[in-house]
């Protein structure tokens, strides 16, 4: 299988030379907003009202989506309702990013390095190793936002995870986020795709909106 939307959000916010993160914590939501969607997107999960519930367990065949269906189909299964999916990304931000640089590593897209803080804190930094899905990542997004390219649904679902999480500076670091939130807003809206994938992209973009707005409260109170 491609590049998943995960894996996509995480390629653009690791530094290409550095191999550190950037806006760690908000591409962590979008990172694990992208795995549900993926599910969706290929059947294993469905989202109604804001919440999650297992469609289909039989493995899609990547890892990364594997071991969070299983997750996601254990954890709701303790559930007396279908858990919400502003709960899942909560319980799973931070986890998810440690998952989708596992997976780019497995792919040999990012390689691993550790160094040390002052000669003494240890700290890992994933650059990359082969930037062919990361330009065509880029040329893609370059196409449906700046171009005006008619978007599939995973580029659509990817434009809109990003959008909500406010990274467009990961996306679009040449241009201001003034010229490029309007066109991204259009295709967050999904008139172009079918129900199923319109609610499932709606769905995950105003959990993102809800879960970032409750941290940035919390921090600054």
């Amino acid at each position: 299988m491609a590049v998943t939307l995960g894996e996509e959000i995480m390629l653009l916010s690791l530094d290409d030379e550095s191999g550190a993160a950037k806006d760690r914590q908000a591409a962590g939501w979008a990172v694990a907003g992208g795995i549900l969607l993926e599910l969706v997107l290929a059947g294993r999960l469905s989202v109604s009202g804001g919440r999650l519930s297992v469609a289909d367990r039989t493995p899609t065949g990547v890892g990364l989506l594997d071991e969070r269906l299983g997750l996601v189909d254990a954890w709701a299964s303790k559930k007396s309702t279908s858990p919400k999916v502003t709960n899942w990304l909560t319980r799973d931000h931070h986890k998810a990013v440690g998952a989708a640089i596992g997976s780019l590593r497995a792919r040999g897209l990012v390689a691993e390095e550790e160094h040390r803080v002052l000669g003494l804190f240890p700290v890992r930094r994933y650059p990359g190793t082969d930037g062919s899905a990361e330009r065509e990542l880029r040329a893609r997004l370059a196409s449906v936002v700046l171009r005006g390219t008619d978007p599939d649904d995973r580029t659509a679902g990817l434009v809109a995870l990003i959008h909500a999480a406010k990274l467009h500076r990961l996306a679009f670091p040449e241009v201001p986020a003034k010229e490029v939130k309007p066109r991204m807003e259009k295709i967050a809206e999904g008139h172009w795709a079918g129900d199923d994938v319109r609610t499932a992209i709606r769905t995950m973009q105003a959990a993102m909106v809800a879960v970032t707005a409750a941290t940035t409260a919390a921090v600054i109170s």
